[in-house]
């Protein structure tokens, strides 16, 4: 009769605990255990070095063997699974008892035993991880904090599953829940730096790894919609010079509006999905673009480009654009601005002398565009009060920028383009003016003057606008070169001489050439280089003032020689760990890390 293990009845089966005393280890006292001389005596036999013994058929597996407790004569040898420090003021270590502890460690694939300090042994025997687990299972869940729900619908579908999140430690770096939470806008200053606010302090730790690139729609800025001004401003230019009485010696055809509408329509559609992708997925990560203090002002890129669009709408396309379309796109405007000028004027850490900054042009000359389309549209009222509210913003934020207050910080070199943002406003302000007035009279001209004079006094300035690194920045430089050259068109309709015509085919050629050339550029960069979009620091700041961490080496991770040292001292100085293999009766030899107390 067989028992229900499946064995003979009466025969013993091999116990899987017993003991050793230092007597029956040999080379126990030279305080190194070697590979070489490494031997049990289990059952009463002597067990030879695992040097000679074969190991083929042996499973690389942590084992865990307890053993009795030895008289206090002799020493303790101890096989554990997870091993603990001893304490030196312990009875045993008191009364003379020396404590030695066998436990299996995590030692990473491929790095040697030299690595680490230990003597050379002719045999490596590479310890196996418990549970072992594949390093590409090891998710990077901090990439979930600025998901649209934050990791929650994964959740509730594994509960549904009937299956509990993992608990032993295949999630690294849980998720937070950022659902609900907007930064104040003194944490975007207590964290990052930079007239843009966009580099992070030293102090300062973001919330997601530094030493990797994040996801694509991560890295994707607001600030994108800056090509689309650039790209959809040409084809308000070219359909000037075509239909311009002045400039028809040039012979221009419609047909070059056209094209460069249509591209502009599909270069609009890809940038605005691929935002509203980011949008969908990553809706944490727009929300904070739109309570950083800089960042919000590109939020009135899209509508602008939209104005654009409309403006520029080829003549064979259609010639007359329904007035609600008008309402629709200055909707957003008006909203955004309640929100911008209301801060601006009501103080505290978003007002205008703190925030102050080329880029808020955007959200002044959406009122002059808007202005300009609902004039070309036939209305009065709606164009004239937006028309006032840009004005008075303009003035302002002009004086607040031109004399740079000390709570200013200076631009950097990559930033010098956005100054040129200073020559839009004016630009567009006069040819709305000559719309609602019906002429371009003196105070269209007025407008234009400052305009001119501001795109030269920064033009001469060629040393101010070279040796920096090519960025998104850059597309600063085509709308208010584009919108100077088509108020000299509209200027020289009225004021027609060879000095004019020059002036515009001047201008003209300039913001085509550098429209062409930076959308050359945009491209190798996006599709070569692959170096266009940057993690994006601004949007990944902590809400919370950082304190002092220890950083801890996970326990799968493999590392430099110096960091499994510093993993070793960490743990215990006075430890010393070497490498020996375990015999066990039926299993083969068992690898296995020793650490001397």
């Amino acid at each position: 009769m067989e028992n229900n293990m499946g064995s003979p009845e009466g025969q013993v089966l091999p116990s899987l605990t017993t003991s050793a005393d230092s007597n029956q280890i040999l080379g126990f006292n030279d305080g190194v255990i070697k590979q070489d001389n490494f031997q049990f005596m289990i059952n009463g036999n002597n067990v030879r070095s695992p040097n000679n013994v074969s190991h083929e058929n042996t499973v690389p597996e942590s084992v865990s063997i307890s053993m009795p407790r030895p008289p206090l004569d002799t020493k303790r040898v101890a096989f554990k699974d997870d091993p603990k420090t001893i304490r030196n003021d312990d009875p045993d270590t008191i009364s003379g008892t020396r404590d030695i502890e066998f436990g299996s460690q995590p030692i990473v694939m491929g790095c040697t035993t030299d690595e680490i300090g230990a003597e050379k042994s002719p045999d490596r025997f590479v310890l196996p991880v418990k549970n072992p687990m594949r390093t590409d299972e090891l998710k990077d869940n901090r990439y979930n904090s600025f998901k649209t729900w934050s990791g929650r619908l994964e959740r509730e579908l594994s509960t549904l599953r009937g299956k509990s999140l993992p608990r032993d430690g295949s999630e690294i770096n849980p998720p937070r829940n950022l659902e609900g939470e907007s930064l104040p806008a003194d944490r975007y200053f207590d964290a990052l730096e930079g007239p843009e606010l966009e580099t992070l302090k030293p102090s300062e730790e973001i919330m997601l790894p530094e030493d990797k690139k994040w996801p694509f729609l991560l890295r994707y800025p607001i600030s994108s919609f800056g090509i689309c001004l650039g790209v959809s401003s040409q084809a308000i230019m070219w359909k000037s010079l075509a239909s311009t009485a002045s400039t028809h010696f040039l012979h221009i055809s419609l047909r070059v509006n056209y094209t460069l509408w249509c591209i502009s329509i599909l270069l609009f559609a890809v940038v605005a999905s691929t935002y509203l992708l980011k949008v969908i997925f990553y809706f944490e990560a727009v929300r904070r673009e739109y309570y950083h203090p800089i960042r919000v002002n590109f939020f009135f890129a899209p509508w602008i480009a939209l104005l654009f669009l409309a403006i520029g709408v080829p003549e064979h396309v259609t010639t007359k654009l329904p007035h609600s379309l008008w309402y629709v796109l200055m909707t957003p405007i008006f909203c955004l601005e309640l929100k911008i000028y209301g801060q601006w004027m009501s103080g505290g850490q978003r007002r205008l002398s703190k925030v102050a900054n080329p880029s808020n042009h955007l959200s002044v000359v959406g009122n002059f565009v808007g202005a300009l389309l609902g004039a070309s549209m036939g209305l009065k009222e709606g164009p004239i009060f937006f028309f006032a509210v840009g004005l008075a913003h303009y003035t302002v934020l002009f004086v607040t920028l031109y004399q740079r207050l000390p709570t200013n910080e200076t631009l950097p070199k990559e930033l010098h383009p956005v100054f040129f943002l200073f020559v839009a406003a004016p630009s567009v302000a006069s040819m709305a003016w000559s719309k609602i007035n019906g002429s371009f009279d003196y105070g269209s001209r007025i407008a234009y003057f400052i305009a001119l004079f501001l795109y030269f006094s920064l033009a001469v300035r060629v040393n101010f606008f070279r040796g920096f690194k090519f960025s998104l920045a850059w597309w600063a430089y085509t709308f208010p070169m584009t919108g100077a050259a088509i108020a000299t068109i509209r200027y020289s309709s009225e004021v027609s001489n060879i000095v004019t015509k020059a002036l515009s085919l001047t201008l003209s050629t300039a913001a085509t050439v550098t429209v062409i050339g930076l959308l050359i550029t945009t491209i190798i960069h996006a599709f070569v280089l692959r170096d266009l979009f940057p993690n994006d620091i601004g949007i990944a700041i902590s809400d919370q003032k950082p304190k002092m961490q220890h950083k801890w080496y996970h326990r799968n991770t493999c590392g430099s020689a110096k960091d499994i040292e510093h993993i070793i001292k960490s743990t215990n100085k006075v430890n010393k760990l070497v490498e020996a293999p375990v015999l066990s009766p039926g299993l083969g030899a068992k690898p296995f890390a020793v650490r001397v107390l």
